[in-house]
């Protein structure tokens, strides 16, 4: 069973993502309300993935990023940014800083769907 963090400070939208991705096989749910929760999250049990959302009080989602991407033991697992902020800068440099994929919101379930399931598929084959 391969375990999906979902990261955001709003309980509503983490309510979205999981019920778009219900229909995903051999998955769970993990929640954090904001970046600090998330890298306690990340202590406390495996994660397979990781959606995350950038504007969050306690901890900036770049922040968690560059956190994840700076250190062996998390460096490797998928993140999808799932935020609001849709230019192009923050895109880019998300992108660079080590995310796997960038989606803006309001997100389509299906095509979420679509990347969760490609990412953990990449990650089994490895």
């Amino acid at each position: 069973m391969k375990n999906i963090l979902v990261v955001d400070d709003s309980a509503t939208m983490r309510r979205m993502v999981m019920a778009s991705l219900r229909t995903l096989s051999d998955v769970k749910f993990s929640e954090a309300n904001n970046g600090l929760e998330a890298i306690e999250q990340l202590a406390l049990a495996p994660v397979d993935l990781m959606i995350l959302d950038l504007n969050m009080p306690e901890m900036h989602g770049m922040d968690v990023l560059n956190f994840m991407r700076g250190h062996q033991k998390y460096n490797k697992i998928p993140i999808i940014v799932l935020t609001t902020k849709g230019d192009e800068v923050t895109h880019t440099t998300t992108l660079a800083a080590g995310a796997s994929r960038y989606i803006t919101k309001p997100f389509q379930p299906q095509v979420l769907a679509a990347h969760v399931s490609e990412l953990l598929l990449q990650q089994t084959l490895k």
